[in-house]
C-alpha cells in the first residue's frame, strides 16, 4: 500500500474551519442540485451539504472501509426514495471540483505539496477515492432496484395466476397470454401452494386464452399435473386451442392420463355446478 497522505489531519481541519467558504463553493458547482437541496432533505431525509463532508474526511483521511459502507448506504437510499441518480453524480463530481479547490488553496498558504513525487501520487489516491464512492454506490442503488423489479415481477406474475373458488371443493385456474418457462415456476408454485390451502378437490384449468407453449413449457406442465394429482387432486383442462392441440399432437404428448379434458369452460362449470346442486 502507498504511504499514506502526510498533511490529511491539517487538510481535514482546514475544511472543517472553512466550512461556509466549502459549502457556498460546493454549491455554485453543482447548480443544477443547490436548487434540489430542501427537497432531498424532505422526501429521503438525506443532508447533503452534511454528507458531503462525511465524503470529504473519508477521502482525505484515507478512510476506505468506512467509505464503502457510507457508499453502500447512500445507493440504498438514493434507490428508496427514487431520488434522481443524475443529481448524485453532479453532486459528488462537484464535491471532487471542491475538494481540489480547497487542496490548492491549502498548499497556496502552507506550500505542502512542493514535491512531485508526493503530488501525484495523492491526486491518484483522491480521485481512485472519488470514483470508488461513485461505483460503489452505483452497484448498491441498481442491487436494490433490481431486486425491487424482481419482486414486483413476481407479484404480477402471481396476480396473473388467480385460482379462483367456485364452491367448497372446485376452483378455476383462467391462464391468459404467453407462458414461458418462467411463469410456468410460478404456476406450479402458485397451483400446489393453493390446493393445499383452498383444500381444492378439483382444478379446472382453462387454456382457451393460451395460443401456444414451447415444448420444454408443456413438458413442465406435465409435471404440475403430476404435482395436482399428488396432492389428491384432479385437473381438468377446458378450452385447448388447436394450435397447442396439434404441437402436442406431433411431439407425441397428451394430458390423457393426468388429466380430464373438455371443451369449454362454460360447459364444465355449468356440469360441475350442476352435479353440487344435486
Amino acid at each position: 500500500m502507498e504511504a499514506p497522505f502526510k498533511q490529511r489531519d491539517e487538510v481535514t481541519e482546514f475544511i472543517k474551519a472553512n466550512r461556509e467558504l466549502f459549502e457556498q463553493k460546493l454549491l455554485s458547482e453543482a447548480v443544477n442540485v443547490a436548487s434540489k437541496i430542501n427537497e432531498i432533505l424532505q422526501k429521503g431525509n438525506i443532508d447533503l451539504l452534511k454528507n458531503a463532508e462525511r465524503l470529504i474526511v473519508y477521502i482525505v483521511e484515507e478512510q476506505e472501509e468506512e467509505l464503502i459502507a457510507f457508499a453502500e448506504q447512500e445507493g440504498l437510499a438514493w434507490a428508496e426514495h427514487s431520488l434522481t441518480v443524475a443529481f448524485k453524480l453532479e453532486w459528488v463530481q462537484a464535491i471532487r471540483r471542491t475538494l481540489w479547490h480547497f487542496l490548492y488553496q491549502f498548499d497556496r498558504m502552507n506550500n505542502s505539496f512542493t514535491d512531485r513525487e508526493e503530488f501525484f501520487p495523492l491526486e491518484k489516491k483522491i480521485n481512485d477515492r472519488v470514483d470508488q464512492f461513485l461505483n460503489t454506490f452505483f452497484l448498491s442503488y441498481t442491487k436494490y432496484k433490481d431486486e425491487m423489479l424482481n419482486s414486483q415481477r413476481k407479484l404480477v406474475e402471481h396476480l396473473s395466476v388467480p385460482i379462483i373458488p367456485i364452491s367448497s371443493t372446485v376452483a378455476v385456474l383462467p391462464l391468459i397470454g404467453m407462458i414461458d418457462e418462467y411463469r410456468m415456476q410460478i404456476i406450479e408454485e402458485k397451483v400446489l401452494m393453493d390446493i393445499s390451502k383452498l383444500k381444492v378437490h378439483t382444478l379446472i384449468m382453462d387454456l382457451s386464452g393460451t395460443a401456444e407453449m414451447e415444448l420444454n413449457v408443456i413438458d413442465h406442465f406435465q409435471k404440475v399435473l403430476n404435482g395436482i394429482s399428488m396432492m389428491g387432486s384432479k385437473a381438468v383442462i377446458t378450452g385447448m386451442r388447436p394450435q397447442l392441440v396439434r404441437n402436442m399432437i406431433h411431439a407425441g404428448i397428451n394430458f390423457e392420463q393426468k388429466a380430464e379434458t373438455r371443451g369449454t369452460l362454460q360447459q364444465t362449470l355449468k356440469s360441475y355446478l350442476d352435479n353440487e346442486a344435486k
